[in-house]
C-alpha cells in the first residue's frame, strides 16, 4: 500500500462480510455535493437522517434505507462523508457499492484501499497515529479487557501520555539550545535550569509509560503456547481442560492427533493461543511423520513450549531426547501430567521454577499453571493496562529511554558537552514522535494501514 496525498473519492462495504441485519457503504472525498445530488433526488441536510431508495442508474430499486451525510472536517476522516445504510444481505451491499461507483466516475470515485479511510483520518489530522492504529486493535479485541484499553488508545489516553513528556523534552531542548545559542553569557546552564533533575524525573515517568506499555501489548499480542511431548502424555486432555470444552479429540490410540488444534483462551483478560500438537517419536507412518514435523515447526515459533510428559514415566529415553532438542532460546516449562495415576499426594508439594505436576483429568494444579504461564508473558497480577500497545511502540520507548540516559551521561560533565546534550533530548524526541506519527517513514504507514480490513 503506498501512503500518498490522494485526494480520489474512495467507497467501499464498511461492514463484516457475510449476511446481517444491516450494511453499510462508506463514501469518503473532497466534495461530495455532487455525487450526493447524483445518487438521491432528495437534498442531503449534513448530519440528519435521511430515509430515501437506493436505486440503480435505471431509477430501479436496490435497496432502501438510511443515508448520512458528513461535511468534511467533522467526519471520521476529515473529508465529505456520505454513509448508505440499507440491508446486510452481500448481494445488495455489492450492487449498492458499484452503483455508487459507477454513478462516480465523474468524480473519480474508486473502490477504497484496506485501511484507506482511516490512513485519511491519519492525514488529516483526525487521529494520530497511534489512535488509529487502536481502531484496528479495538475491531481485532479478543478480550473485554483487550477492548476497553483499545478505547482508551483511540481516545487518546497513550498519545497523551507519550505528549506531554514530549513537551516536557522540547522545553529542555528549548533551554539548551539557547544556551548554545549565546555561549558568551556562560550561563551555567545544568544548574540554573535544574536541567539533571529535570530530566531525571523524565525518565522516571518515560520508565512508567514503559511498564504500562509492555502491559498492553501482552493485552494486545497474548502468548502462543505449544504443546509438545510425546502420544498419549495428555496434551489434547490438557488443551480441554483448558479450554473448558472438547476442542481436541482425546483417545488412548497413540497419534491421535496428527495435525494442530490450535485453541484461544483468556487468563486474567490475557489472550493465550494453544497449539496441541502430534505426539514426538519415531513413526513410520507418513501422515503422522507429517504432523511431527509441523511440530517442530509450531515449536520453532512458540513463545513458550510445554514439555508434557506422563508421571508414571516421566524420566524415559524419549523424553530426554525431545528435552535436548527443544529450542533454547524459548522458554520451556516442564509439566508433568497423570499424578492422579500415581500416588494421590505425588506432586502436590514438589512442583519446582521449571517442573509443575498436574492432572488434566481432575484439574490438580491447572490454575497454578494458568499463573506460570501469565508469569513467563510478564503480565503483572491484577494488572489493568491503561491502553494497547504494539511491538513498535515498545522499541520507541526502548530508543527514547537510551538516548535519555545517555543525556543523563553527558549531563555528568557539566557544560562541557552540551551541545552532545542537546542531541540526545532531539533524538528521543524523534522517537517518541514516531509513536503518534510525528516523524514516521511512509513504508512504515503503509505497513501499518495495509493490515486493516476494507471499509475501516
Amino acid at each position: 500500500m503506498t501512503i500518498s496525498g490522494t485526494t480520489d473519492p474512495i467507497a467501499a462495504i464498511a461492514t463484516a462480510p457475510g449476511k446481517g441485519g444491516i450494511g453499510v457503504v462508506r463514501i469518503s472525498g473532497p466534495n461530495l455535493d455532487g455525487l450526493a445530488a447524483a445518487l438521491f433526488d432528495t437534498p442531503l441536510k449534513a448530519r440528519h437522517a435521511h430515509y430515501l431508495p437506493f436505486n440503480d442508474s435505471q431509477g430501479q430499486p436496490i435497496d432502501a434505507g438510511i443515508v448520512l451525510y458528513f461535511k468534511g472536517p467533522h467526519s471520521y476522516t476529515g473529508e465529505d462523508v456520505l454513509e448508505l445504510q440499507g440491508h446486510g444481505g452481500p448481494a445488495v451491499l455489492r450492487r449498492v457499492l458499484q452503483h455508487c461507483i459507477e454513478a462516480g466516475r465523474p468524480w473519480g470515485v474508486r473502490h477504497a484501499q484496506p485501511g484507506e479511510f482511516t490512513q485519511r483520518a491519519f492525514l488529516n489530522d483526525r487521529l494520530d497515529l497511534a489512535q488509529a492504529e487502536a481502531v484496528a486493535d479495538l475491531i481485532d479485541a479478543s478480550s473485554e479487557a483487550a477492548a476497553r484499553s483499545a478505547m482508551a488508545s483511540l481516545s487518546g489516553a497513550f498519545s497523551k501520555a507519550v505528549s506531554e513528556l514530549n513537551e516536557r523534552i522540547i522545553h529542555l531542548r528549548m533551554l539548551v539550545e539557547a544556551t548554545l545559542d549565546f555561549p558568551e553569557e556562560e550561563i551555567d546552564f545544568l544548574e540554573k535550569y535544574q536541567a539533571k533533575p529535570t530530566l531525571d524525573g523524565i525518565i522516571a515517568d518515560l520508565a512508567a509509560i514503559r511498564r504500562d506499555a509492555r502491559q498492553g501489548m501482552i493485552l494486545r499480542e497474548g502468548l502462543h503456547v505449544v504443546l509438545a511431548g510425546r502420544p498419549n502424555v495428555g496434551k489434547s486432555s490438557l488443551l480441554n481442560a483448558l479450554a473448558g470444552d472438547d476442542v481436541a479429540i482425546v483417545t488412548a490410540i497413540a497419534g491421535t492427533t496428527r495435525d494442530r488444534v490450535i485453541q484461544q483462551i483468556h487468563i486474567d483478560g490475557v489472550p493465550i493461543h494453544i497449539v496441541d500438537t502430534a505426539g514426538l517419536r519415531e513413526t513410520d507412518d507418513e501422515v503422522e511423520r507429517i504432523g511431527i514435523a509441523r511440530t517442530w515447526a509450531e515449536i520453532e515459533r512458540a513463545d513458550v513450549v510445554i514439555h508434557l510428559q506422563d508421571a508414571r514415566d516421566a524420566t524415559d529415553e524419549l523424553e530426554v531426547q525431545i528435552a535436548q532438542r527443544l529450542p533454547v532460546r524459548t522458554p520451556i516449562l516442564t509439566v508433568v501430567n497423570k499424578v492422579d495415576l500415581i500416588d494421590a499426594t505425588a506432586g502436590a508439594d514438589t512442583s519446582e521454577e521449571d517442573t509443575l505436576y498436574i492432572s488434566a483429568k481432575t484439574g490438580h494444579n491447572l490454575d497454578q499453571l494458568r499463573r506460570r504461564l501469565l508469569d513467563i508473558a510478564g503480565w503483572s497480577p491484577g494488572a489493568q493496562s491503561p491502553w494497547l500497545a504494539r511491538e513498535r511502540h515498545l522499541r520507541a520507548l526502548e530508543e527514547a529511554g537510551e538516548h535519555l540516559n545517555r543525556a543523563r551521561e553527558h549531563a555528568e560533565h557539566d557544560d562541557q558537552v552540551l551541545d552532545l546534550f542537546a542531541e540526545e533530548l532531539r533524538l528521543a524526541h524523534e522517537a517518541l514522535g514516531a509513536i503518534t506519527g510525528q516523524f514516521t517513514s511512509d513504508d512504515l504507514l503503509g505497513e501499518i494501514f495495509s493490515s486493516f480490513c476494507i471499509g475501516k
